[in-house]
């Protein structure tokens, strides 16, 4: 099997080398990540200059690892491009969790989407983080539990893993949607100049069975996405109510 693998921490992030040990287990790794953070940065690509791969600075044993001045999806572009026997895209082990509505800017997430969009199965991996790295000799027997379940599902796919610090078990959940609060905080700079942090804060408890419940559970979250993005139930009923 030929894997490839990146995320949106970027090339020096121990969470993708974690992620690529684990994964030279189940086949041929090529690393390509972002040569910068590219945290948050949703499914944003890079159209307005050209894009350099080059070596990585720094040696992933028994993997070919490359840097790409763009975006997470920029990553998998190019090396799906120059890798085109590739069979699936791993993204992370991103520092800190893209759960329920955050998903929806997740450079992470984005990296499998891409990979999904491009004919490949596609796999994000996140967990938490805090004032120190992850422990990921903890994490990542349940990493590989999740490849050895994920690989072996039929049809192309995407799914999102979340890992929480303690994990006890893993579950399949659904999406935590609710709504948030938007926190903007102002500050200064060393310089005096003012600049804002902008943050979230979620305004309802986390529903049983999402990926946000099993997570404060710790039980990592599995979830089954897909690519449409249309509400077929508002679609039926604004078809009865206005038929065009």
């Amino acid at each position: 099997m030929k894997i490839l693998i990146s995320n949106d921490d970027g090339i020096y992030s121990p969470g993708i080398a974690a992620l690529a040990k684990s994964a030279l287990k189940f086949g041929q790794v090529t690393v390509v990540a972002p040569d910068v953070e590219q945290s948050s940065m949703g499914h944003a690509v890079t159209h307005s200059k050209p894009l350099s791969i080059k070596a990585a600075p720094i040696k992933f044993e028994g993997i070919e690892a490359f840097r790409v001045n763009g975006t997470p999806g920029d990553c998998v572009a190019l090396g799906t491009h120059i890798h085109a026997n590739t069979d699936v895209v791993l993204s992370g082990i991103n520092m800190g969790p893209n759960l329920g509505n955050g998903m929806w800017h997740s450079g992470t997430l984005a990296a499998a989407k891409q990979g999904v969009l491009l004919g490949y199965k596609g796999i994000a991996f996140s967990t938490l983080v805090g004032k120190s790295e992850p422990d990921f000799d903890k994490l990542v027997p349940f990493v590989e539990q999740c490849l050895e379940l994920l690989l072996k599902t039929q049809g192309k796919g995407l799914y999102n893993v979340n890992l929480p610090e303690n994990p006890r078990d893993i579950k399949w959940t659904r999406q935590s949607v609710r709504f948030y609060d938007g926190i903007v905080m102002p500050g200064t700079d060393p310089f005096g100049r003012k600049h804002y942090w902008f943050n979230v804060r979620p305004l309802e408890a986390a529903e049983e069975g999402s990926d946000r419940w099993a997570f404060e559970n710790d039980f990592v979250s599995i979830t089954p996405l897909c690519l449409d993005l249309t509400d077929h139930e508002q679609l039926r009923k604004v078809q009865e109510q206005q038929p065009l």
